[in-house]
């Protein structure tokens, strides 16, 4: 996987360790279950890793843009229905003349 693939969604592998780790962590810390926990911190990394690759996220930079684009959109699609009202009036009025 593309390591700036996560860092650019605010997620680093330093971030998907350590939430591993915590997955992991409910094993008991036994040294009998020390390769157990180790294998079931691997497979949850890789496991959290392929998840958020498949999920699409984007930054909260992204989204901000997004967001105003469609602000704005919003605002000039507005200002084309009262537009179109206008005309729709004026054309109405013309007619009953």
């Amino acid at each position: 996987m593309d390591k700036d693939f996560l860092k650019g969604r605010g997620l680093d592998n330093q971030a998907i360790s350590e939430l591993a780790e915590k997955l992991a962590s409910a094993v008991p810390d036994d040294d009998a279950l020390a390769t157990l926990r180790a294998d079931m911190e691997r497979n949850f990394r890789g496991l959290l890793a392929g998840t958020f690759e498949r999920l699409d996220l984007v930054t909260r930079e992204e989204f901000d843009v997004q967001r105003k684009v469609l602000e704005r959109t919003r605002e000039k699609l507005t200002a084309l229905q009262a537009e179109l009202q206008r005309l729709e009036e004026r054309l109405a009025e013309s007619d009953s003349d």
